[in-house]
């Protein structure tokens, strides 16, 4: 679709029907866009959204049981199929992460039947995290001893240790379509190895290096990340990305007195959503 900066015309302000269709809800009020709502079954939806579905040009927001089929049928989506396949899955991250030559630190998951090789693979202190549907530091691990690794050995059926870079800071990349609209550096929470703002991490937004905005954004683009926060650090003069984050929190956009919708918005408006 051609949007023009010239006016509000052509992008259909001022009609009564929204010009976008949107299933997931996180653009309820912006009035250019309608929100249908997501729904177990296609033909949920009365026989007027569906044929709104069929004639839009793309579809935001489509969540991740829509995303596979409009994607199969050719449909544009925003975000991206890939963005919903690897939300809360660090496995497939760090697989994906090493197929692709993205700087990771050294990462291995092992099956409950080779909990015993992890000391001979790892040596301590080292990271445990796990694997699916952890957030906001929750479910991460600094593991220090033998006992540590036993207790968070109970919690999981697979183990995904990675190694520990001594770092004081890390940093958010918020990227939509690849592009960073926020960045800002999280530093260590008094007493704790976690940089999480949940974990009383601190927030810094000044001397953001252009250089690792790149790294972020070409990182980004490789994997097909189009609405992410990547977090990435710096160890012994190296650049890592640590995980990608598709329900990355508000707290960086609300010091900023950023909204995330409007930004989205702006983005939909100008045309920049999409390549």
């Amino acid at each position: 679709m051609s949007v023009k900066s010239d006016g509000l015309k052509e992008i259909g302000l001022g009609k009564k029907s929204p010009k976008y269709v949107a299933l997931g809800s996180r653009l309820v009020g912006i009035p250019e866009v309608l929100t249908l709502g997501v729904r177990s079954n296609f033909h949920d939806y009365t026989l007027k959204e569906r044929q709104k579905i069929h004639d839009a040009e793309f579809i935001l927001y489509p969540s991740l049981n829509y995303a596979q089929y409009f994607t199969t049928i050719g449909k544009k989506i925003f975000p991206s199929l890939e963005t919903y396949l690897y939300a809360g899955q660090k496995m497939k991250q760090t697989t994906l992460f090493n197929m692709l030559s993205i700087p990771h630190p050294r990462t291995r998951v092992f099956l409950k039947r080779e909990f015993d090789r992890i000391e001979n693979d790892f040596a301590f202190p080292f990271i445990a995290k796990i694997p699916r549907a952890s957030s906001r530091g929750r479910g991460v691990y600094k593991i220090c001893d033998s006992v540590q690794l036993g207790e968070y050995l109970e919690k999981t059926k697979f183990a995904y240790i990675q190694e520990y870079l001594p770092h004081e800071k890390d940093l958010r990349v918020i990227l939509i379509n690849y592009q960073p609209v926020l960045a800002y550096w999280r530093w260590l929470a008094v007493g704790d190895f976690r940089t999480n703002v949940y974990q009383g991490g601190v927030m810094d937004f000044d001397n953001i290096p252009q250089d690792v905005l790149e790294l972020a954004q070409e990182g980004a683009r490789k994997c097909n990340f189009n609405d992410v926060g990547l977090d990435l650090l710096q160890s012994n003069g190296a650049w890592y990305v640590i995980e990608a984050n598709m329900q990355y929190g508000r707290e960086g956009l609300k010091k900023k007195n950023m909204v995330l919708k409007e930004v989205i918005r702006e983005k939909l408006l100008a045309g920049t959503l999409f390549d």
